[in-house]
């Protein structure tokens, strides 16, 4: 089973930092390189750099009243929904369809529904 992860390329893991102004405020941003080429891969959907579409994360997460404590993290999270998102076909594997033109509301509806019937049958076994 490790020897999936561990024989996989190791610039996968390495690290690199993007430094990037956000509100006129520069910010360093550190993350695995593969995290980063997920990261790239949702800007690119919408037409958008990376430094504008984490500022746009930024910004949409302020107005929806999230606490950014750890906007790496938060980053890192995003990174692997969008993996898990078209893993389950919520998202399409087509990076020509753009991010901002699907059901949102669709999609997380059906996203808390499965995490619900994962709970139940924790609970039930």
């Amino acid at each position: 089973m490790c020897k999936l992860f561990i024989d996989a390329d190791p610039e996968l893991w390495r690290s690199a930092t993007r430094s990037m102004r956000i509100d006129g405020m520069v910010t360093s941003v550190r993350m695995e390189n593969h995290f980063w080429r997920l990261l790239e891969e949702i800007a690119q959907r919408d037409g958008m750099n990376t430094t504008q579409m984490i500022t746009r994360l930024y910004h949409e997460s302020i107005d929806a009243g999230h606490d950014l404590g750890n906007f790496t993290s938060f980053l890192r999270v995003c990174a692997l929904r969008y993996q898990a998102l078209q893993l389950s076909g919520d998202i399409p594997a087509d990076v020509a369809v753009p991010i901002g033109e699907l059901d949102a509301n669709r999609i997380l509806s059906h996203e808390s529904t499965l995490h619900e019937s994962a709970r139940h049958k924790r609970h039930v076994h």
